[in-house]
């Protein structure tokens, strides 16, 4: 056995000295793997939905995620390239031989609408969008994202889970399940699917995943209200109201005979929102008592775009419900139909053309409003806008045909509203916005930062399924700060 030296105590005590500051720094910054273990609310399953605290200081409050289904051609909206109409009917250099996701591809296409400047910014903006563009000053575009997959029901699932199986969580589950919602009343995470229909990944979008049940998205809309809401003809509302009161005071004291079980817990209190929904849904569904300058300003009086009076109305529920205290609501613009062409989403395949014209005013007008309106009434002080889709389309038009196709090597997202610096444009494809080259984001990377904005550390935000903490990001994903306000 060695005797210890004074020398040796001494060197040994300064590195320990040095490792626990080194220790203490590296805490702080959230870089030790405990400082990293998951944070999971907790909840009572008697009030599931009740307001939680996230991480840290929330910027945002609430949610309004608009989904373009069918992927949305970023070259005709948002990402201007002069160069691609210097090149118009030119191959795409190195790429003469490409095949994507329908096959071989053709010469490079410029957009059938021409790109203006807009606002004080000058942002150049499609006019197959014009009212959106002249509310570019309040966006943040992120121009360089990327997919996992060119096939839309993966595609979607990606965007809305952050995984292309199916069977995962969604992002307004995760972010329910985390924060609950300011709203008893109302579900805690609506989604609006298009008046035509559900998108291609249908119920995936807004599904639980293996979160519990509670928190899968309510769909509704607009023109559909909840299914099986109406108090039967036969039945007074004081009955109704008074069958409600006894059934209540059964379960509460069946609850006392089995307490601390939670499923019993829970199920009441799914019961006991259903009963409250029955009043409060048809409420805030109840478009009637919008004034009609509103409704003009939607477009929702439209009688000429059936179509765009109809995404109108879904556009002013999503500001009622946020305006209610919705926690999350997604709003889809697009669905899938099989049979026929262009009429449905924003598939540009065959005529983009004239399918785009016909999805341009559905999108542009009650898009704009919502977000004008969610502005003049101070929610988008607390409230997060996101605008997205599930991936891009190329530069060239598919060889034979008259539209793009699938391309998830970069696409447009933008975002409005609390926590987010506008406006501002981070990330660049290509000179022919094929792929993302400077600032390139992933999905993970957009995810992460919705959840930030909400408060929400997306490395901690985990439930152990499967003898895994699953994760909306799964193993990847950074905050994109340089966008945070």
């Amino acid at each position: 056995m060695h005797n210890l030296s004074r020398r040796r105590l001494l060197l040994d005590t300064a590195n320990g000295l040095g490792g626990i500051a080194l220790a203490a720094i590296m805490h702080e910054q959230g870089l030790l793997a405990a400082a990293k273990s998951p944070l999971r609310p907790t909840i009572d399953p008697g009030q599931p939905f009740a307001a939680r605290d996230g991480h840290f200081p929330a910027r945002a409050k609430n949610v309004v995620m608009i989904f373009c289904s069918g992927a949305c051609s970023q070259i005709d909206t948002f990402d201007y390239k002069p160069e691609l109409i210097r090149r118009h009917g030119q191959p795409m250099p190195g790429a003469e031989k490409l095949v994507t996701f329908q096959g071989g591809q053709g010469n490079l296409t410029k957009s059938p609408w021409e790109f203006k400047p807009r606002g004080e910014s000058g942002k150049m903006v499609s006019e197959l969008v014009p009212m959106l563009g002249e509310m570019a000053d309040d966006m943040c575009f992120l121009h360089a994202l990327t997919g996992k997959t060119n096939t839309h029901g993966p595609g979607e699932n990606f965007m809305s889970t952050g995984f292309t199986l199916d069977g995962f969580p969604s992002m307004g589950a995760w972010v329910t399940w985390a924060l609950g919602t300011e709203n008893q009343n109302l579900p805690a995470y609506v989604a609006i699917p298009d008046p035509r229909g559900t998108p291609q990944s249908s119920v995936n979008n807004w599904g639980p995943g293996f979160l519990p049940a509670a928190f899968q998205g309510t769909d509704f809309n607009a023109s559909n209200p909840l299914r099986n809401l109406d108090r039967p003809a036969s039945v007074d509302p004081a009955t109704d109201e008074r069958t409600r009161e006894f059934l209540q005071s059964m379960n509460r004291r069946h609850l006392e005979r089995f307490p601390g079980d939670s499923e019993l817990a829970a199920r009441i209190s799914s019961y006991e929102l259903a009963a409250r929904m029955q009043l409060s849904v048809p409420e805030v569904s109840d478009l009637t008592t919008e004034s009609e300058s509103t409704l003009t300003m939607y477009g929702a009086n439209d009688t000429e775009n059936s179509l765009k009076a109809a995404y109108a109305r879904n556009c002013i529920l999503a500001r009622r419900l946020v305006e209610q205290g919705v926690r999350f609501v997604q709003v889809f613009n697009g669905a899938y139909q099989t049979g026929g062409e262009g009429v449905s989403n924003w598939d540009g395949h065959k005529v983009l053309a004239q399918q785009y014209a016909k999805h341009g005013p559905v999108l542009d007008q009650p898009t704009a409003a919502l977000l004008s309106d969610l502005k003049q009434r101070g929610l988008l002080e607390d409230t997060l806008v996101v605008w997205c889709t599930e991936f891009g389309r190329m530069p060239t038009f598919q060889a034979g045909a008259s539209g793009r196709d699938h391309n998830p090597e970069g696409f447009t997202a933008w975002l409005a509203g609390a926590g987010v610096k506008a406006p501002f444009t981070y990330g660049a494809t290509d000179e022919f916005g094929y792929k993302a080259i400077e600032n390139v984001t992933t999905v993970y990377d957009f995810h992460a930062t919705i959840l930030h904005i909400l408060g929400l550390d997306h490395e901690r935000l985990t439930y152990y399924h499967n003898g895994l903490d699953r994760r909306l990001t799964d193993v990847h994903g950074h905050v994109i700060k340089e966008i945070l306000a």
